[in-house]
């Protein structure tokens, strides 16, 4: 499993790894987002959505647990499973709906809804790292790897 490491200054540069991610995806694709809380999950969010050209609001989906954007070329669905109580509660959104070939799902807290979800093809770690964050991006997948050798 190839994997890039990647140290980030800020929130403005977690930002910038999310546009520079959103150059090299394409539906269909999973992201798994995984960190603990404020350590960047939204703000990457943020960069790749706007990375495909959206312009408005970006926010959490905390409570929520879905914000879709819906652009001209690609659905972008950003899950924050955070608050979910059981993982059969994502039935009830109808979960399989958003994971299709045209869409990008980015999902935050993706072991909350455990047997529930597609599996990813990317999965982003990030963490604190003293005053900064760092963020490993794992390919997981064909789509996944490629997109990796990418940011390679």
């Amino acid at each position: 499993m190839q994997s890039y490491q990647i140290d980030l200054a800020d929130a403005d540069a977690t930002v910038a790894l999310g546009k520079q991610l959103a150059a090299l995806i394409s539906a269909p694709c999973v992201v798994y987002l995984i960190g603990d809380l404020g350590a960047g999950k939204t703000t990457f969010s943020r960069g790749l959505i706007q990375g495909f050209g959206y312009t408005g609001n970006v926010k959490s989906p905390t409570y929520t647990l879905v914000e879709p954007y819906e652009l001209a070329d690609v659905s972008i669905y950003h899950f924050d499973l955070y608050r979910l109580a059981d993982p059969q509660e994502l039935e009830f959104i109808g979960i399989e709906e958003y994971f299709t070939q045209s869409s990008i799902c980015l999902v935050e807290w993706p072991d909350k809804g455990q047997g529930w979800l597609a599996s990813a093809d990317i999965q982003i770690n990030i963490e604190h790292k003293n005053e900064q964050r760092s963020a490993e991006i794992v390919g997981l997948t064909a789509i996944g790897q490629k997109i990796v050798e990418q940011l390679a």
